[in-house]
């Protein structure tokens, strides 16, 4: 199935990626493949990189590979996690690395997958579509009010947490959920009307979602590793769509950049020296062209760090 896919922040991204790109045989890591926007952007124009995409999800994986078979020869697709691409390197180092965060425009235009709460659909939510053995549904009749609360105020950032999850518990009670659109009139009645911004259901589904795919662990373990598989003067760059999100690229971004100094010492030695040097200070948005033409955009923040010195 083909969709209207718009790579987010593209020629941004591909300018700060030019200083590496433009090197004969760079190798270009695409570690959230999608259905390859961005990778095939980098192609058209970089005319001598190779690039490796990642991408856990099947469907996503043919659907990129039909549109990259242009550039047969110079591209390679593996399904995994992201937090396998040291491994999915074997040895290699990428001269760039794009993380984008989220959900692909073809999960969310799916609707059988149950990712949206626009439309009723079975509660899967799975990213890589039938091999994880938990689903949204395990999650909205099994966890606890507790547990409930919990990923609904730290993955989705919901005012109205506890509310909710009671009235999840209560509801399962009778009959257990089975379809995403008893879950948002769920939801819907325990949120004061007009008390959130958007869809009442938005922060809740983002949530399930970022529980069903352990989203926030992938990515803890991902970007360390990520930065460790980079060349010297490699540059990383992040798309995040959510504060949850961003908060730790931030931290692993600052913990990188900064000195591993012993306390006491008034001179940094070489070998404790930060390896790593932000590109651009803070975080990058879309214009508002962009936001406005593309309204998934809006939301989106682009973080990019470089590494400035090899192993200590």
């Amino acid at each position: 199935m083909m969709t209207n896919h718009v790579p987010v922040m593209c020629d941004e991204i591909l300018d700060i990626f030019a200083p590496v790109l433009s090197t004969p045989g760079a190798i270009m890591v695409d570690a959230t493949l999608g259905l390859g926007g961005h990778s095939l952007a980098a192609l058209d124009r970089f005319d001598s990189i190779t690039v490796i995409g990642i991408d856990r999800d099947p469907q996503a994986i043919e659907t990129a590979a039909a549109r990259l078979k242009p550039y047969e020869g110079r591209f390679e697709i593996h399904q995994a996690t992201y937090d396998e691409i040291s491994t999915i390197l074997d040895g290699r180092k990428a001269d760039a690395i794009l993380f984008d965060l989220g959900l692909s425009s073809l999960q969310i235009d799916s609707t059988p997958r149950g990712f949206a709460y626009s439309a009723d659909a079975p509660l899967n939510m799975r990213m890589d579509a039938d091999e994880s053995e938990l689903t949204a549904q395990d999650v909205v009749n099994s966890y606890s009010e507790e547990d409930l609360a919990r990923i609904f105020r730290i993955y989705g950032e919901e005012k109205y947490a506890h509310r909710i999850a009671r009235a999840i518990v209560d509801a399962r009670g009778s009959e257990p959920f089975s379809t995403s659109a008893r879950l948002v009139e769920v939801i819907a009645s325990a949120v004061p009307q007009g008390q959130t911004r958007g869809h009442p259901a938005k922060r809740v589904f983002q949530a399930i979602r970022m529980e069903v795919n352990d989203e926030r662990t992938l990515l803890e373990k991902a970007l360390p590793t990520a930065l460790e598989s980079l060349n010297l003067h490699g540059r990383m760059a992040v798309l995040s769509y959510h504060s949850g999100e961003d908060r730790i690229v931030k931290h692993v971004f600052a913990q990188a950049q900064s000195d591993h100094v012993p306390h006491g010492i008034p001179v940094v030695p070489d070998q404790f020296q930060a390896r790593f040097s932000l590109v651009v200070r803070g975080a990058l948005k879309p214009s508002d062209d962009e936001m406005m033409s593309n309204p998934r955009s809006q939301s989106a923040r682009l973080r990019v760090i470089e590494r400035t010195k090899e192993d200590r």
